[in-house]
């Protein structure tokens, strides 16, 4: 039992030590989004014993704490998809949103020229409930559903 085994402290002190630099993490650039983040990733070594890449994204300056992150690229993080999107697929989601928004608003104008108002909230309370003049039991003459 010789070694580094003896020498258990020191090599406490230099992993120590080591936690303390700034490691160099070096990835595969996967993309950009809109918002400006760049995507990275580490590929899986399974012969190494690393089942999952490691992904992850760095945010603009002075965007650091906004996390806006497009969903095809969260998806991508969160390992639910396995390829990185591409520019066509985010343009096509792009477009079918601003093609949303737009019929959105569409129905909108013709709700309101066709003279509707703000939606009307329905009856509340117990006067809101069907009313059936075969059902009163415990009043003869019907006199609670009088109003």
């Amino acid at each position: 039992m010789s070694g580094e085994y003896r020498y258990v402290w020191r090599i406490a002190f230099r992993n120590f030590i080591n936690s303390l630099r700034p490691r160099q993490i070096r990835g595969n650039a996967m993309g950009t989004d809109y918002i400006g983040n760049k995507y990275f990733e580490i590929p899986a070594e399974p012969s190494l014993g690393k089942r999952k890449p490691t992904r992850w994204y760095d945010p603009p300056k002075g965007l650091d704490f906004e996390n806006k992150i497009p969903s095809e690229w969260e998806a991508w993080l969160r390992m639910r998809r396995d390829n990185a999107p591409t520019e066509e697929e985010i343009a096509q989601n792009m477009a079918m949103a601003k093609m949303k928004k737009e019929n959105a608003a569409k129905l909108e104008a013709k709700r309101l020229a066709e003279g509707g108002d703000l939606p009307v909230a329905p009856e509340r309370g117990h006067l809101s409930f069907p009313k059936y003049e075969e059902y009163h039991a415990g009043d003869p003459e019907g006199k609670r559903f009088k109003e």
